[in-house]
């Protein structure tokens, strides 16, 4: 399976493959139909804590980093996509934070891709 990431303002393209959601939040200003959607998963996502702390409080991206793979570390949630995305040759995780370089969905890709 080839994973993807990318921000969910872009506009939807035909190689995404199934689109997967991995914010707890629905993005701002955006409606489903052009979200194009497949799945919302949101408990993969960060928690409310976690997710204030780091892009409010200023947490730091190596701090953010460790916290979220704790939180993602029983696999519950984990295994749970895993399942969700069985049968798709290509998926996209979609985020909504304007830094694509530092962003859970990437984080979450890499465990996935494990």
């Amino acid at each position: 399976m080839e994973i993807t990431v990318k921000r969910v303002y872009e506009d939807p393209a035909s190689t995404d493959g199934y689109r997967v959601l991995v914010d707890r939040l629905w993005p701002r200003g955006l409606s489903k139909e052009r979200a194009a959607v497949d799945l919302w998963d949101k408990d993969v996502a960060p928690s409310s804590e976690l997710r204030k702390a780091f892009h409010h409080e200023g947490m730091s991206w190596p701090d953010f980093e460790a916290a979220y793979r704790a939180e993602i570390a029983d696999g519950a949630a984990v295994d749970a996509l895993r399942e969700q995305l069985a049968g798709h040759d290509t998926v996209t995780l979609l985020f909504a934070t304007h830094d694509e370089e530092h962003n859970h969905a990437l984080l979450l890709r890499a465990v996935l891709q494990r």
